[in-house]
């Protein structure tokens, strides 16, 4: 009687396993170096643009939260916001700066647990880049994150979606010199606001406020890369500079921390019984 009990509390629970698990962000892992990077676990996003004619342009923003799946945000249609379990998330707009327009045109889920959907699976791969096959990686401190997604229609094709986030070590220096880029580029995102509120009679574009390199509250920068086919694959590259990538770094959590502590791996299930 308790095992059926338990295979159909099981079964009523599958639904929501399949959206509920959450990266081990604490303990990204590859040849016994561990990176904690939980304390970038929010939703941080970056954008891209695509010019099409002098008046319209194609912005997609990516956004991605490197713990747990995104959260719908209140006020956006359901059609306008990528599947649950989504980890990151492109949502593509069709702004015309000339009718004073933003229409949405596409959500794109490029990685996330999609067990329900079509059983794809979020099957995250660590590297480190010290340790690497490459010689430019093992140049570099850090880790590279890759994240699967499910096929996704483009160009009338269905064409499978991953994420590739390389996370570099940022030493104070570079912190420094990507903070005074960023405040220049806020100076002159700025000024070319006001520009625009002069010439619209003080109107407010209603589209995200982000660039390709955005802040992340931590000292680092996340960068927009690229987003191409790769091998029949469309690959979402980002770098995320940030002190937590650095192996033998007092800002790192996970230099305080046994190799054997115990975690479950790369991703976690949330289960409440």
């Amino acid at each position: 009687m308790r095992l059926r009990w338990a295979t159909s509390l099981i079964i009523l629970l599958l639904p929501t396993l399949a959206y509920t698990v959450n990266l081990d962000c604490a303990d990204f892992r590859d040849h016994k170096q561990s990176f904690d990077v939980s304390a970038l676990g929010t939703p941080i996003s970056v954008m891209t643009s695509e010019d099409h004619t002098p008046s319209t342009m194609t912005n997609t923003t990516f956004t991605i939260d490197i713990c747990r799946p995104l959260k719908k945000a209140k006020g956006i249609p359901a059609q306008e916001y990528c599947d649950a379990g989504t980890i990151v998330c492109g949502i593509k707009r069709l702004i015309n700066t000339f009718e004073n327009t933003t229409v949405f045109e596409d959500a794109i889920p490029i990685a996330g647990q999609y067990i329900l959907h079509d059983g794809t699976g979020l099957d995250p791969q660590v590297t480190r880049l010290k340790t690497s096959p490459s010689a430019s990686d093992r140049e570099k401190e850090g880790f590279r994150l890759q994240l699967n997604g499910k096929k996704h229609p483009d160009n009338k094709k269905l064409v499978k979606q991953k994420a590739v986030i390389e996370f570099l070590c940022q030493d104070k220096a570079e912190e420094r010199e990507e903070r005074n880029l960023l405040d220049v580029r806020r100076e002159e995102k700025n000024a070319k606001a006001k520009e625009d509120d002069d010439d619209d009679g003080g109107e407010k574009e209603d589209y995200p406020a982000t660039g390709e390199v955005a802040d992340d509250g931590h000292g680092g920068t996340l960068r927009y890369i690229d987003y191409a086919v790769v091998d029949d694959t469309k690959v979402l590259s980002l770098e995320w500079r940030t002190k937590y990538a650095c192996e033998n770094s007092k800002d790192n959590p996970s230099n305080e921390k046994k190799n054997g502590s115990g975690h479950w791996g790369f991703f976690t299930w949330l289960i409440i019984m």
